[in-house]
């Protein structure tokens, strides 16, 4: 059996596992925004979060008025894979970690040395 929490009450899980994070990982971030979907675009449940956007070691600056990067996070992956309120917020810090490495330009195979992948 999975959970089930509305929008609401996973974006606020969220929001406190980002405020949870070490500030080393997070006061580097620049133009990056985070957001909740329900599910990925094709509807599957196989894809826990994503980071969309130009990782900081291949860019050389944002110029005025570009859009953000994102870091999406989807709710009903996350919801099917933990049984319990804290296994939640285990996969959402660990997604948060493993789509921030990559805003960092660190990539899967990097992840996995690393146990975060």
């Amino acid at each position: 059996m999975s959970l089930e929490l509305t929008s609401d009450e996973f974006e606020k899980i969220v929001i406190d596992e980002l405020d949870e994070l070490p500030d080393e990982m997070v006061e580097g971030l620049e133009n990056l925004v985070f957001v909740t979907e329900d599910r990925p675009a094709d509807g599957t449940l196989d894809l826990l979060g994503l980071y969309e956007g130009v990782a900081l070691t291949e860019r050389d600056h944002y110029g005025f008025g570009e859009l953000p990067d994102r870091i999406v996070l989807y709710r009903e992956p996350l919801l099917a894979v933990a049984e319990t309120l804290d296994e939640l917020r285990d996969e959402i810090h660990v997604t948060l970690v493993h789509e921030i490495a990559h805003y960092y330009g660190i990539d899967d195979e990097e992840l996995h040395r690393l146990g975060w992948a």
